[in-house]
C-alpha cells in the first residue's frame, strides 16, 4: 500500500507547535516505515529538526521577555507579477512538485515494496521582504493575474479589529512586532487576503499535478493521500497577519485524506497534528506504542468493511496547542473542546487568560474569561491535568535565557553589531545602548520575575 503525505508549510485539524527542533537522530514516522520495507522519499522543504529557523528566529525568541518592544516583520503587503498567463508564480516549490510527480512516474511506478513520498511546500507561506534586513522575514503576498482571477473580491470579508486598548497584551506585542500597528485601508487589507487565497489556489494546482500523476500510472486506488499543514496564515486577522497565534486562522488548519475505503464526508470531530504520526503507522499495519501522542485518523474515516481493524485507544475530547517561539512574548497554551477555547499564557498569573465561546463568537472578538469564571476554571484545570504549563513556561524561559547567553558570549563584544542586522534592524539602530541594558537587566533577573514585567 502507497503513502503519499504533502506537508504545507502555512495554510481541519489543531497545531501543536514544540519549544525546539527534533534532535538529527530522533525516530520519525518515515524511519519506522521505512524498517518495516517502506520505501522512503523525501521532497522539498524539510525544517522539523533544530537549527533550521533562521538567527532572527532564534534571538528573536530567546529575547521575547526582555523589556523593550521592537519591530521584527517587515509592513505586509500585496504584490502583483506577471499577466494572466503567468502560472508558476512560486517556481522553486513547483520545481520541488515536478521532480516529485516525476519520481511516482518512474520510480514509484516500477517499485516491488510499498512507498511513502513527503512533499514539503512553501506555499502559501508569505514571500522573503528584503527590505526587513539581512535575516528578513516573510511579509509579502506574492501571486499573478492567472491565480487572482480565481479569487471573488466581492466575496472576500475585512475581519473586525478591536481597539488597541481592548487587544489582549499578548496580541499587542504581536502586532506590532509584526509591524501590523500601523494604518491600513480597507483595499490594502482585501489586497492581502485575496492574494493569499490565489497562493492557495496556486498550492491545490501543485497538489493536482501529484494526483494526476497518482492517476496516469495506476497508482491512485491504491494509494492513500494526506494533504495538511503545520500552520494557518491569519491575513491581517485579529491586526496581524503569519501565524504565531492560537486564533483560529493561525492555529486550525486543514486536514484532507483520500485513500482506498474513503468515501467523500466532512469529519467534525477535532483532532491534531500529532494524529498523524499514529495515523501512518496504522496504514502500515504497525503497532502504535502505547506512550505515543495522538490518535490514528483511520477509524474517523474508513468505511466500514469487513477488514479487521486493530483495537485503538478512545479518542479524546480536547485539542491541546502550544507556542514558545517569536512574535510572541509569553509561552502560550490552547485547549479547545467542543465549542470553547481557552488560552492560557506563561505562569497562569502574570498574563490573563482568554476563553471564546466559537458557536457564538467564531471571529474571537469576546473574551468571556471573567464572565464565565466556572468554565474558565474547569477548563484550566483540565490544561494542567495535561501540562503542568506553569512549570513548561520557566523551563523555557531558563532555556531561552542560557541559549542567548551562550550565543553572546559567542561573539564577544560584537553582538549588539549583529543584532543590528537583524531583522531588528530600524528599530535597534535607532537606540542601541538602550536596548543593550534593557537585556543585561534581563540576564540578571530571576526566571520567575520575568513573568510581572511590562514592555514599552
Amino acid at each position: 500500500m502507497a503513502v503519499f503525505f504533502l506537508m504545507l508549510t502555512p495554510i481541519l485539524q489543531y497545531v501543536v507547535l514544540p519549544v525546539q527542533g527534533l534532535d538529527p537522530n530522533y525516530t520519525t514516522w518515515m524511519d519506522l516505515l521505512e524498517k518495516q520495507g517502506y520505501y522512503t522519499q523525501k521532497y522539498g522543504k524539510l525544517d522539523y529538526t533544530s537549527g533550521h529557523h533562521s538567527l532572527s528566529n532564534r534571538v528573536e525568541a530567546w529575547t521575547r521577555t526582555v523589556d523593550f518592544l521592537l519591530q521584527q516583520e517587515g509592513r505586509p503587503v500585496a504584490k502583483r507579477i506577471g499577466n494572466k498567463t503567468y502560472v508558476r508564480v512560486m517556481q522553486k516549490d513547483w520545481t520541488t512538485t515536478d521532480e516529485a510527480a516525476t519520481w511516482i512516474r518512474k520510480k514509484a511506478v516500477n517499485l516491488t515494496q510499498p512507498f511513502v513520498l513527503y512533499l514539503g511546500l512553501n506555499l502559501p507561506h508569505p514571500y522573503p521582504s528584503p527590505s526587513s534586513g539581512e535575516n528578513h522575514g516573510s511579509s509579502t503576498f506574492l501571486t499573478s493575474p492567472y491565480w487572482l482571477q480565481r479569487v471573488i473580491y466581492e466575496a472576500i470579508r475585512i475581519p473586525k479589529w478591536s481597539p488597541f486598548s481592548e487587544m489582549h497584551p499578548v496580541d499587542y506585542y504581536s502586532s506590532y512586532t509584526k509591524n501590523c500597528t500601523g494604518t491600513f485601508t480597507e483595499q490594502e487589507i482585501r489586497d492581502i487576503r485575496a492574494h493569499y487565497y490565489a497562493m492557495c489556489a496556486e498550492t491545490d494546482a501543485m497538489l493536482g499535478e501529484i494526483i494526476s500523476a497518482l492517476n496516469e500510472t495506476r497508482l491512485l486506488h491504491i494509494t492513500y493521500v494526506i494533504f495538511t499543514a503545520d500552520h494557518g496564515e491569519l491575513a491581517m486577522e485579529h491586526r496581524q497577519f503569519y501565524k504565531m497565534s492560537m486564533y483560529e486562522a493561525s492555529s486550525h488548519v486543514p486536514l484532507l485524506l483520500m485513500g482506498p475505503n474513503i468515501k467523500p464526508q466532512l469529519i467534525s470531530n477535532m483532532v491534531s497534528l500529532v494524529d498523524i504520526y499514529p495515523t501512518m503507522l496504522d496504514i502500515a499495519g504497525i503497532p502504535i506504542p502505547k506512550n505515543l501522542s495522538g490518535f490514528s485518523l483511520m477509524p474517523l474515516v474508513l468505511e466500514k468493511t469487513e477488514d479487521e481493524v486493530p483495537s485503538r485507544k478512545e479518542r479524546s475530547v480536547w485539542v491541546l496547542s502550544e507556542y514558545h517561539g517569536c512574535d510572541v512574548n509569553s509561552s502560550t497554551y490552547m485547549l479547545r473542546t467542543d465549542k470553547w477555547k481557552y488560552i492560557a499564557y506563561g505562569d497562569g498569573h502574570s498574563i490573563f487568560p482568554q476563553l471564546f465561546d466559537l458557536s457564538a463568537d467564531p471571529d474571537e472578538l469576546m473574551n468571556i474569561a471573567t464572565k464565565f469564571p466556572e468554565i474558565t476554571q474547569s477548563l484550566n484545570k483540565t490544561l494542567f491535568s495535561i501540562i503542568d504549563y506553569p512549570s513548561v513556561s520557566i523551563s523555557v524561559e531558563q532555556y531561552n535565557k542560557q541559549q542567548f547567553i551562550n550565543w553572546k558570549q559567542s561573539l564577544g563584544q560584537n553582538y549588539s553589531d549583529t543584532i543590528a542586522n537583524l531583522r531588528w534592524h530600524q528599530d535597534w539602530k535607532k537606540d542601541p545602548q538602550k536596548y543593550e541594558q534593557a537585556i543585561e537587566r534581563w540576564i540578571e533577573m530571576n526566571t520567575g520575575e520575568m513573568f510581572t514585567g511590562s514592555h514599552d
